[in-house]
């Protein structure tokens, strides 16, 4: 049995996560209308071309997962397994990526790549470079959240979810040292 201390309910709007307070960001029902739309949009953008979906383990697992579910095109999906955060809550600007996933040739077909948060641009800046080399037709960026303000380099992104505050969040396939990821809304660390 999985040890659950560190991850309690607070309150109906709140959580208690490694001792620390966080508060219902977006709900559910906004995430679902939010992916429903960007699925839309994917759907529109590329039908009759079968892109290749590249979800960033592990924290856009629920988002793909779910932007699967209301794409109304075909598609092949692959992951990428990398890192900035090392088990903390802010990025250390160091990527690491971790083999071990399988691997799509890319060369000459259109890809997306899923992530949960763009934050420093880091990550995503690393990562299409990597793809990049691979000679695709086309190269674009589906982000659940994007924190603007934490910008260290600019990477162009094509469909945003939500902006957020330069803030810690947990929830919807995102983690506090492995802990909340299950959450099915976004929370925000509290304010002091």
């Amino acid at each position: 049995m999985p040890d659950t201390s560190n991850l309690s309910r607070f309150s109906d709007t709140s959580v208690l996560c490694r001792g620390e307070r966080f508060e219902v960001y977006i709900d559910q029902d906004g995430i679902r209308r939010r992916v429903a739309e960007i699925g839309e949009e994917i759907s529109l953008r590329y039908a009759g071309r079968n892109p290749v979906l590249i979800g960033v383990l592990h924290g856009a697992c629920m988002f793909l997962a779910d932007l699967l579910r209301v794409l109304t095109i075909d598609c092949e999906v692959d992951f990428r397994r990398l890192s900035s955060y090392e088990g903390g809550t802010t990025s250390s600007g160091r990527i690491v990526e971790r083999e071990g996933v399988a691997r799509i040739d890319l060369s000459g077909r259109h890809v997306i790549v899923v992530e949960d948060i763009v934050d420093t641009g880091l990550t995503m800046a690393y990562l299409t470079e990597r793809i990049k080399e691979q000679g695709p037709a086309s190269l674009r960026i589906a982000t659940l959240l994007h924190k603007p303000e934490a910008a260290r380099v600019h990477v162009p992104i094509d469909y945003v979810g939500f902006r957020a505050p330069n803030r810690f969040l947990i929830g919807y396939g995102m983690d506090y040292e492995q802990t909340g990821r299950h959450l099915p809304e976004i929370y925000i660390r509290a304010e002091e």
